[in-house]
């Protein structure tokens, strides 16, 4: 029986120990490791020699081939170190690829930065002798440590979240579990290859054994900048809402302009897209709607310029729409499957065949207000009904756009008037047409029903776009 794989790639940062690993790595029989490959400064190690006969050049413009390489040496397991600054056009191909192994290397971002601000100041990277050992003291900044941890942290999740969807596993190691034997042969058998070692590497040596308090020149400061960061993520809002696409079919162009409005379910669309063809002096039959991809791409080098937009609108008055839109009626646009789902499984005391005469704004409040309950546990994942479009968080329709089309500018719905006024001269339109008023929702007005009570729910259903975009009372 054959190794289970046909290359190996060790994903670890800076200042993790990676040098001593792959030294025990390339220690075993069989076994190749080749440096930082993708590194976009050098290729493997900074005197920038050949890897399997490919130079620094013919990576930089072809880097899948010098992947391949890797996987078509059968003469040795081969591999290499990936950090998370590395050329980004392997990534893709290496997660999708499962004869690769993946090691991933961690240690305390802590001790990693100190150690990485020491090297800096130093200029000593690797210690072979103790006798040439170069002693520093790291100066802790405390801004430049969370954008190193949040660089750290983010493409930890990217590469978990790879492995979970591709079916794969990895081999976590530890800083700590390099100076153990058993794990360094325990990762000889996860790679298939028959070579145990008998000791581990000696030739580097650690360069900062002192502890953490001796090595950081300002300790009492980091110790209070670290006891502001959250390390449990405690007051992060968890997201259990589905991911959302781009939706390119439903964006809208203007007639002629180069402005693109991308709509977000429950929004203010008729007023915008009466606006978008009144600016052409049109029809709004001439707008450009239901586009694919390639039709979007094909819009936007017709119309160099071009802006792209979106309309933010309170919370509680999307959901009151989208209620009264899709749940409320049983004519036109309904949900009516359901809505008979929300009445006999959620108990939303909605009247059986729709508003009629007897159906007052009393009646018409508390339906409302049960429904806001019901979004709390829609959107927390809660309920085996779907998150609509309709009544999703505008946090994730947003970012559902960004995938494709970033807008340029997301407008409240209040500042309507101004930010469209705004935009339409960015493009070279000094005559705006006014703003036709927002219809109001039937059979009543949010204002005839909204009290305390409805805006507690409704922040409490959407905390995460009442904090994203730091939406206050409604009225």
């Amino acid at each position: 029986m054959g190794r289970p794989f046909r290359s190996f790639v060790v994903f670890a940062e800076m200042r993790t120990g990676s040098n001593f690993l792959e030294a025990n790595l390339n220690a075993f029989d069989g076994v190749t490791c080749h440096g930082e490959a993708f590194n976009p400064h050098f290729i493997g190690y900074p005197n920038n020699e050949p890897i399997l006969g490919i130079d620094l050049q013919k990576r930089d413009r072809a880097p899948l081939m010098l992947l391949d390489a890797f996987r078509q040496n059968g003469d040795a397991l081969h591999g290499f170190r990936y950090f998370h600054d590395h050329d980004p056009r392997v990534f893709d191909a290496i997660m999708e690829d499962e004869s690769c192994a993946k090691i991933v290397l961690t240690r305390n971002p802590v001790e990693s930065y100190v150690s990485w601000k020491i090297a800096r100041a130093t200029g000593q990277w690797k210690l072979t002798d103790m006798k040439a050992r170069k002693a520093a003291q790291a100066e802790f900044d405390a801004d430049e440590f969370a954008e190193h941890l949040e660089a750290l942290q983010a493409f930890q999740i990217v590469l978990l979240n790879r492995l979970q969807t591709s079916g794969q596993t990895a081999f976590y190691v530890a800083y700590e579990d390099l100076q153990d034997l058993d794990v360094m042969n325990g990762l000889a058998k996860y790679l298939g290859v028959k070579a145990r070692l008998e000791g581990l590497d000696k030739s580097l040596k650690k360069q900062n054994p002192s502890p953490i308090s001796a090595k950081v020149r300002n300790y009492d400061d980091m110790l209070a900048a670290l006891s502001k960061m959250d390390r449990f993520d405690l007051t992060r809002t968890p997201n259990f809402e589905p991911r959302r696409g781009p939706n390119v079919p439903s964006y809208v162009a203007a007639p002629e302009s180069g402005l693109l409005y991308l709509p977000i379910r429950s929004g203010p669309r008729e007023t915008v897209n009466k606006w978008l063809a009144d600016l052409d002096g049109m029809g709004e039959g001439m707008l450009q709607t239901k586009m694919n991809q390639k039709e979007l791409r094909q819009w936007k080098r017709k119309h160099p310029g071009h802006r792209s937009f979106t309309v933010l609108r309170h919370p509680v008055a999307r959901a009151h729409d989208a209620f009264c839109r899709h749940i409320l009626t049983v004519g036109e646009g309904s949900y009516k499957q359901l809505r008979t789902t929300m009445i006999r499984r959620y108990n939303i005391p909605l009247p059986e065949d729709g508003p009629d005469t007897s159906y007052g704004t009393d009646a018409h409040r508390a339906a409302f207000t049960e429904f806001l309950s019901f979004l709390k546990g829609n959107l927390s994942g809660q309920t085996a009904i779907r998150v609509d479009a309709a009544w999703c968080t505008q946090t994730q329709a947003i970012a559902g756009f960004a995938e494709l089309c970033l807008p340029d500018r997301v407008i409240r719905e209040d500042d309507l008037a101004e930010e469209l006024g705004a935009l339409a001269a960015t493009i070279g339109k000094t005559e705006v047409p006014p703003l036709s008023p927002t219809p109001a929702d039937r059979p009543y007005a949010l204002e005839e029903i909204y009290d305390d009570e409805i805006e507690k729910r409704a922040a409490d259903a959407y905390q995460r776009d009442y904090l994203m975009f730091g939406f206050s009372r409604w009225r």
